[in-house]
């Protein structure tokens, strides 16, 4: 049976004719009237809560149906939703307010400049786990796939109207927080909830809920939770990047059990944050860490050693077709960032707001497939079996 899986997807609000992000959150969420949908840090970003799913396809829809009510409600008031990193055009940080509230009043006052420029949105995957334990030791093992992933939803180019130059800048703006970044490694639950419990006794974080850690286990559910994403204009990258989290976790947690729960860390991960740096500098249109060598490769022979290290995890679900017909077009198609600077080159950054906002609403461009959710594609293949062109050429099958 597969693994159940959830997604927290964050979305900016903004106004259709400027595109411009503006702070009315609220504004949307009084359409909405179920514990779905609820405010962030900042008043210009609505966040969504999906249901607890087995199969990609249920996930899918219920992804496909939360970004058409945001949409609707948006809409009735001149405004939009993007799902991007960060989105081209905004105000000065400082003119969008915080949310009100106790906890994010601090925040700001804490945190200043970081808080202030907290115009950024990201993707969180969840993931079930056994036990407390078991979603501990799991983030040390995953830890060195997660910069592809991150590649994979990279959709922040711009930040206030200027090209930063790389391709998720949203992950730069992430780390200056005190507790972002790579997790580090911990024997199990009780060992990670001391050093949680110093993070707090130091003053530097008020509340668990503050450990912005790449990967987590939740605060609040039975659950490993992947936060490194930028929040991803297609829903079919959320998607993609889900079934990718879902059968590293589940691999870990085989070759845990094969080990009888030893570790099989060596430590040396001082590597990670830079791998994180190549993948928010990149995307998929450049060189990405591989995690085997610890050398710069071509981004497709990286994401390829990905598939190929759980393959056997993704067959034994049924998403191994799925994944391939994604990863191959996201390969064709490039990053997000990638296609939100192609069109601002082309035309401005209005159009660029206008594509993000397109993606999001499920708009694929001139073309689409009868069915863009499920491409042309033959059904999951045997183990024996070669899976499309590009994704046989750089996963070596």
């Amino acid at each position: 049976m597969a693994v159940r899986i959830g997604v927290e997807e964050e979305f900016h609000i903004v106004e259709v004719e400027s595109g411009v992000l503006v702070p009315r959150a609220g504004t949307v969420l009084e359409e909405l009237s179920d514990e779905a949908f609820t405010s962030e840090l900042k008043q210009s970003v609505v966040e969504s809560n999906s249901a607890v799913h087995a199969s990609l396809d249920d996930l899918h829809a219920d992804l496909t149906g939360s970004r058409r009510r945001l949409d609707a409600a948006a809409a009735d008031h001149g405004l939009a939703v993007v799902a991007a990193g960060t989105v081209p055009l905004s105000l000065p940080s400082a003119s969008v307010p915080p949310t009100p509230g106790v906890r994010y009043r601090h925040m700001v006052d804490e945190y200043r400049a970081i808080a202030d420029e907290q115009l950024i949105c990201g993707a969180q995957v969840h993931v079930d786990v056994p036990d407390r334990d078991t979603a501990v030791r799991v983030m040390c093992e995953v830890a060195p796939w997660l910069a592809v992933l991150l590649a994979l939803s990279a959709s922040s180019p711009f930040w206030q109207g200027v090209d930063t130059g790389y391709a998720s800048w949203r992950t730069m703006l992430w780390q200056r927080w005190p507790t972002a970044g790579p997790a580090g490694c911990f024997a199990d639950a009780a060992e990670y909830d001391v050093a949680v419990s110093e993070l707090i006794g130091s003053g530097v974080i008020s509340d668990p809920g503050m450990i912005y850690y790449d990967v987590r286990p939740s605060a609040h559910q039975q659950t490993l939770e992947l936060r490194i994403c930028d929040a991803c204009p297609r829903v079919e990258t959320v998607v993609l990047i889900t079934a990718l989290f879902r059968a590293l976790v589940t691999r870990a947690g085989q070759e845990l059990a094969a080990r009888r729960g030893a570790p099989a860390c060596q430590g040396r991960h001082g590597w990670l944050r830079a791998a994180s740096w190549r993948a928010a500098r990149s995307g998929l249109e450049e060189g990405l860490i591989d995690p085997d060598t610890h050398r710069e490769a071509p981004a497709p022979q990286v994401v390829g050693a990905l598939l190929q290290r759980v393959r056997p995890q993704l067959e034994a679900v049924g998403d191994w077709g799925t994944v391939v017909a994604l990863t191959e077009r996201a390969l064709a198609e490039g990053s997000a960032a990638h296609r939100m600077r192609s069109i601002a080159d082309r035309e401005d950054l209005l159009a660029c707001v206008d594509l993000a906002v397109g993606e999001t609403r499920g708009r694929r461009g001139a073309a689409p497939p009868a069915d863009p959710w499920r491409p042309t594609r033959p059904a999951s293949p045997a183990a024996g079996d070669v899976p499309g062109p590009d994704v046989a050429r750089v996963a070596g099958s």
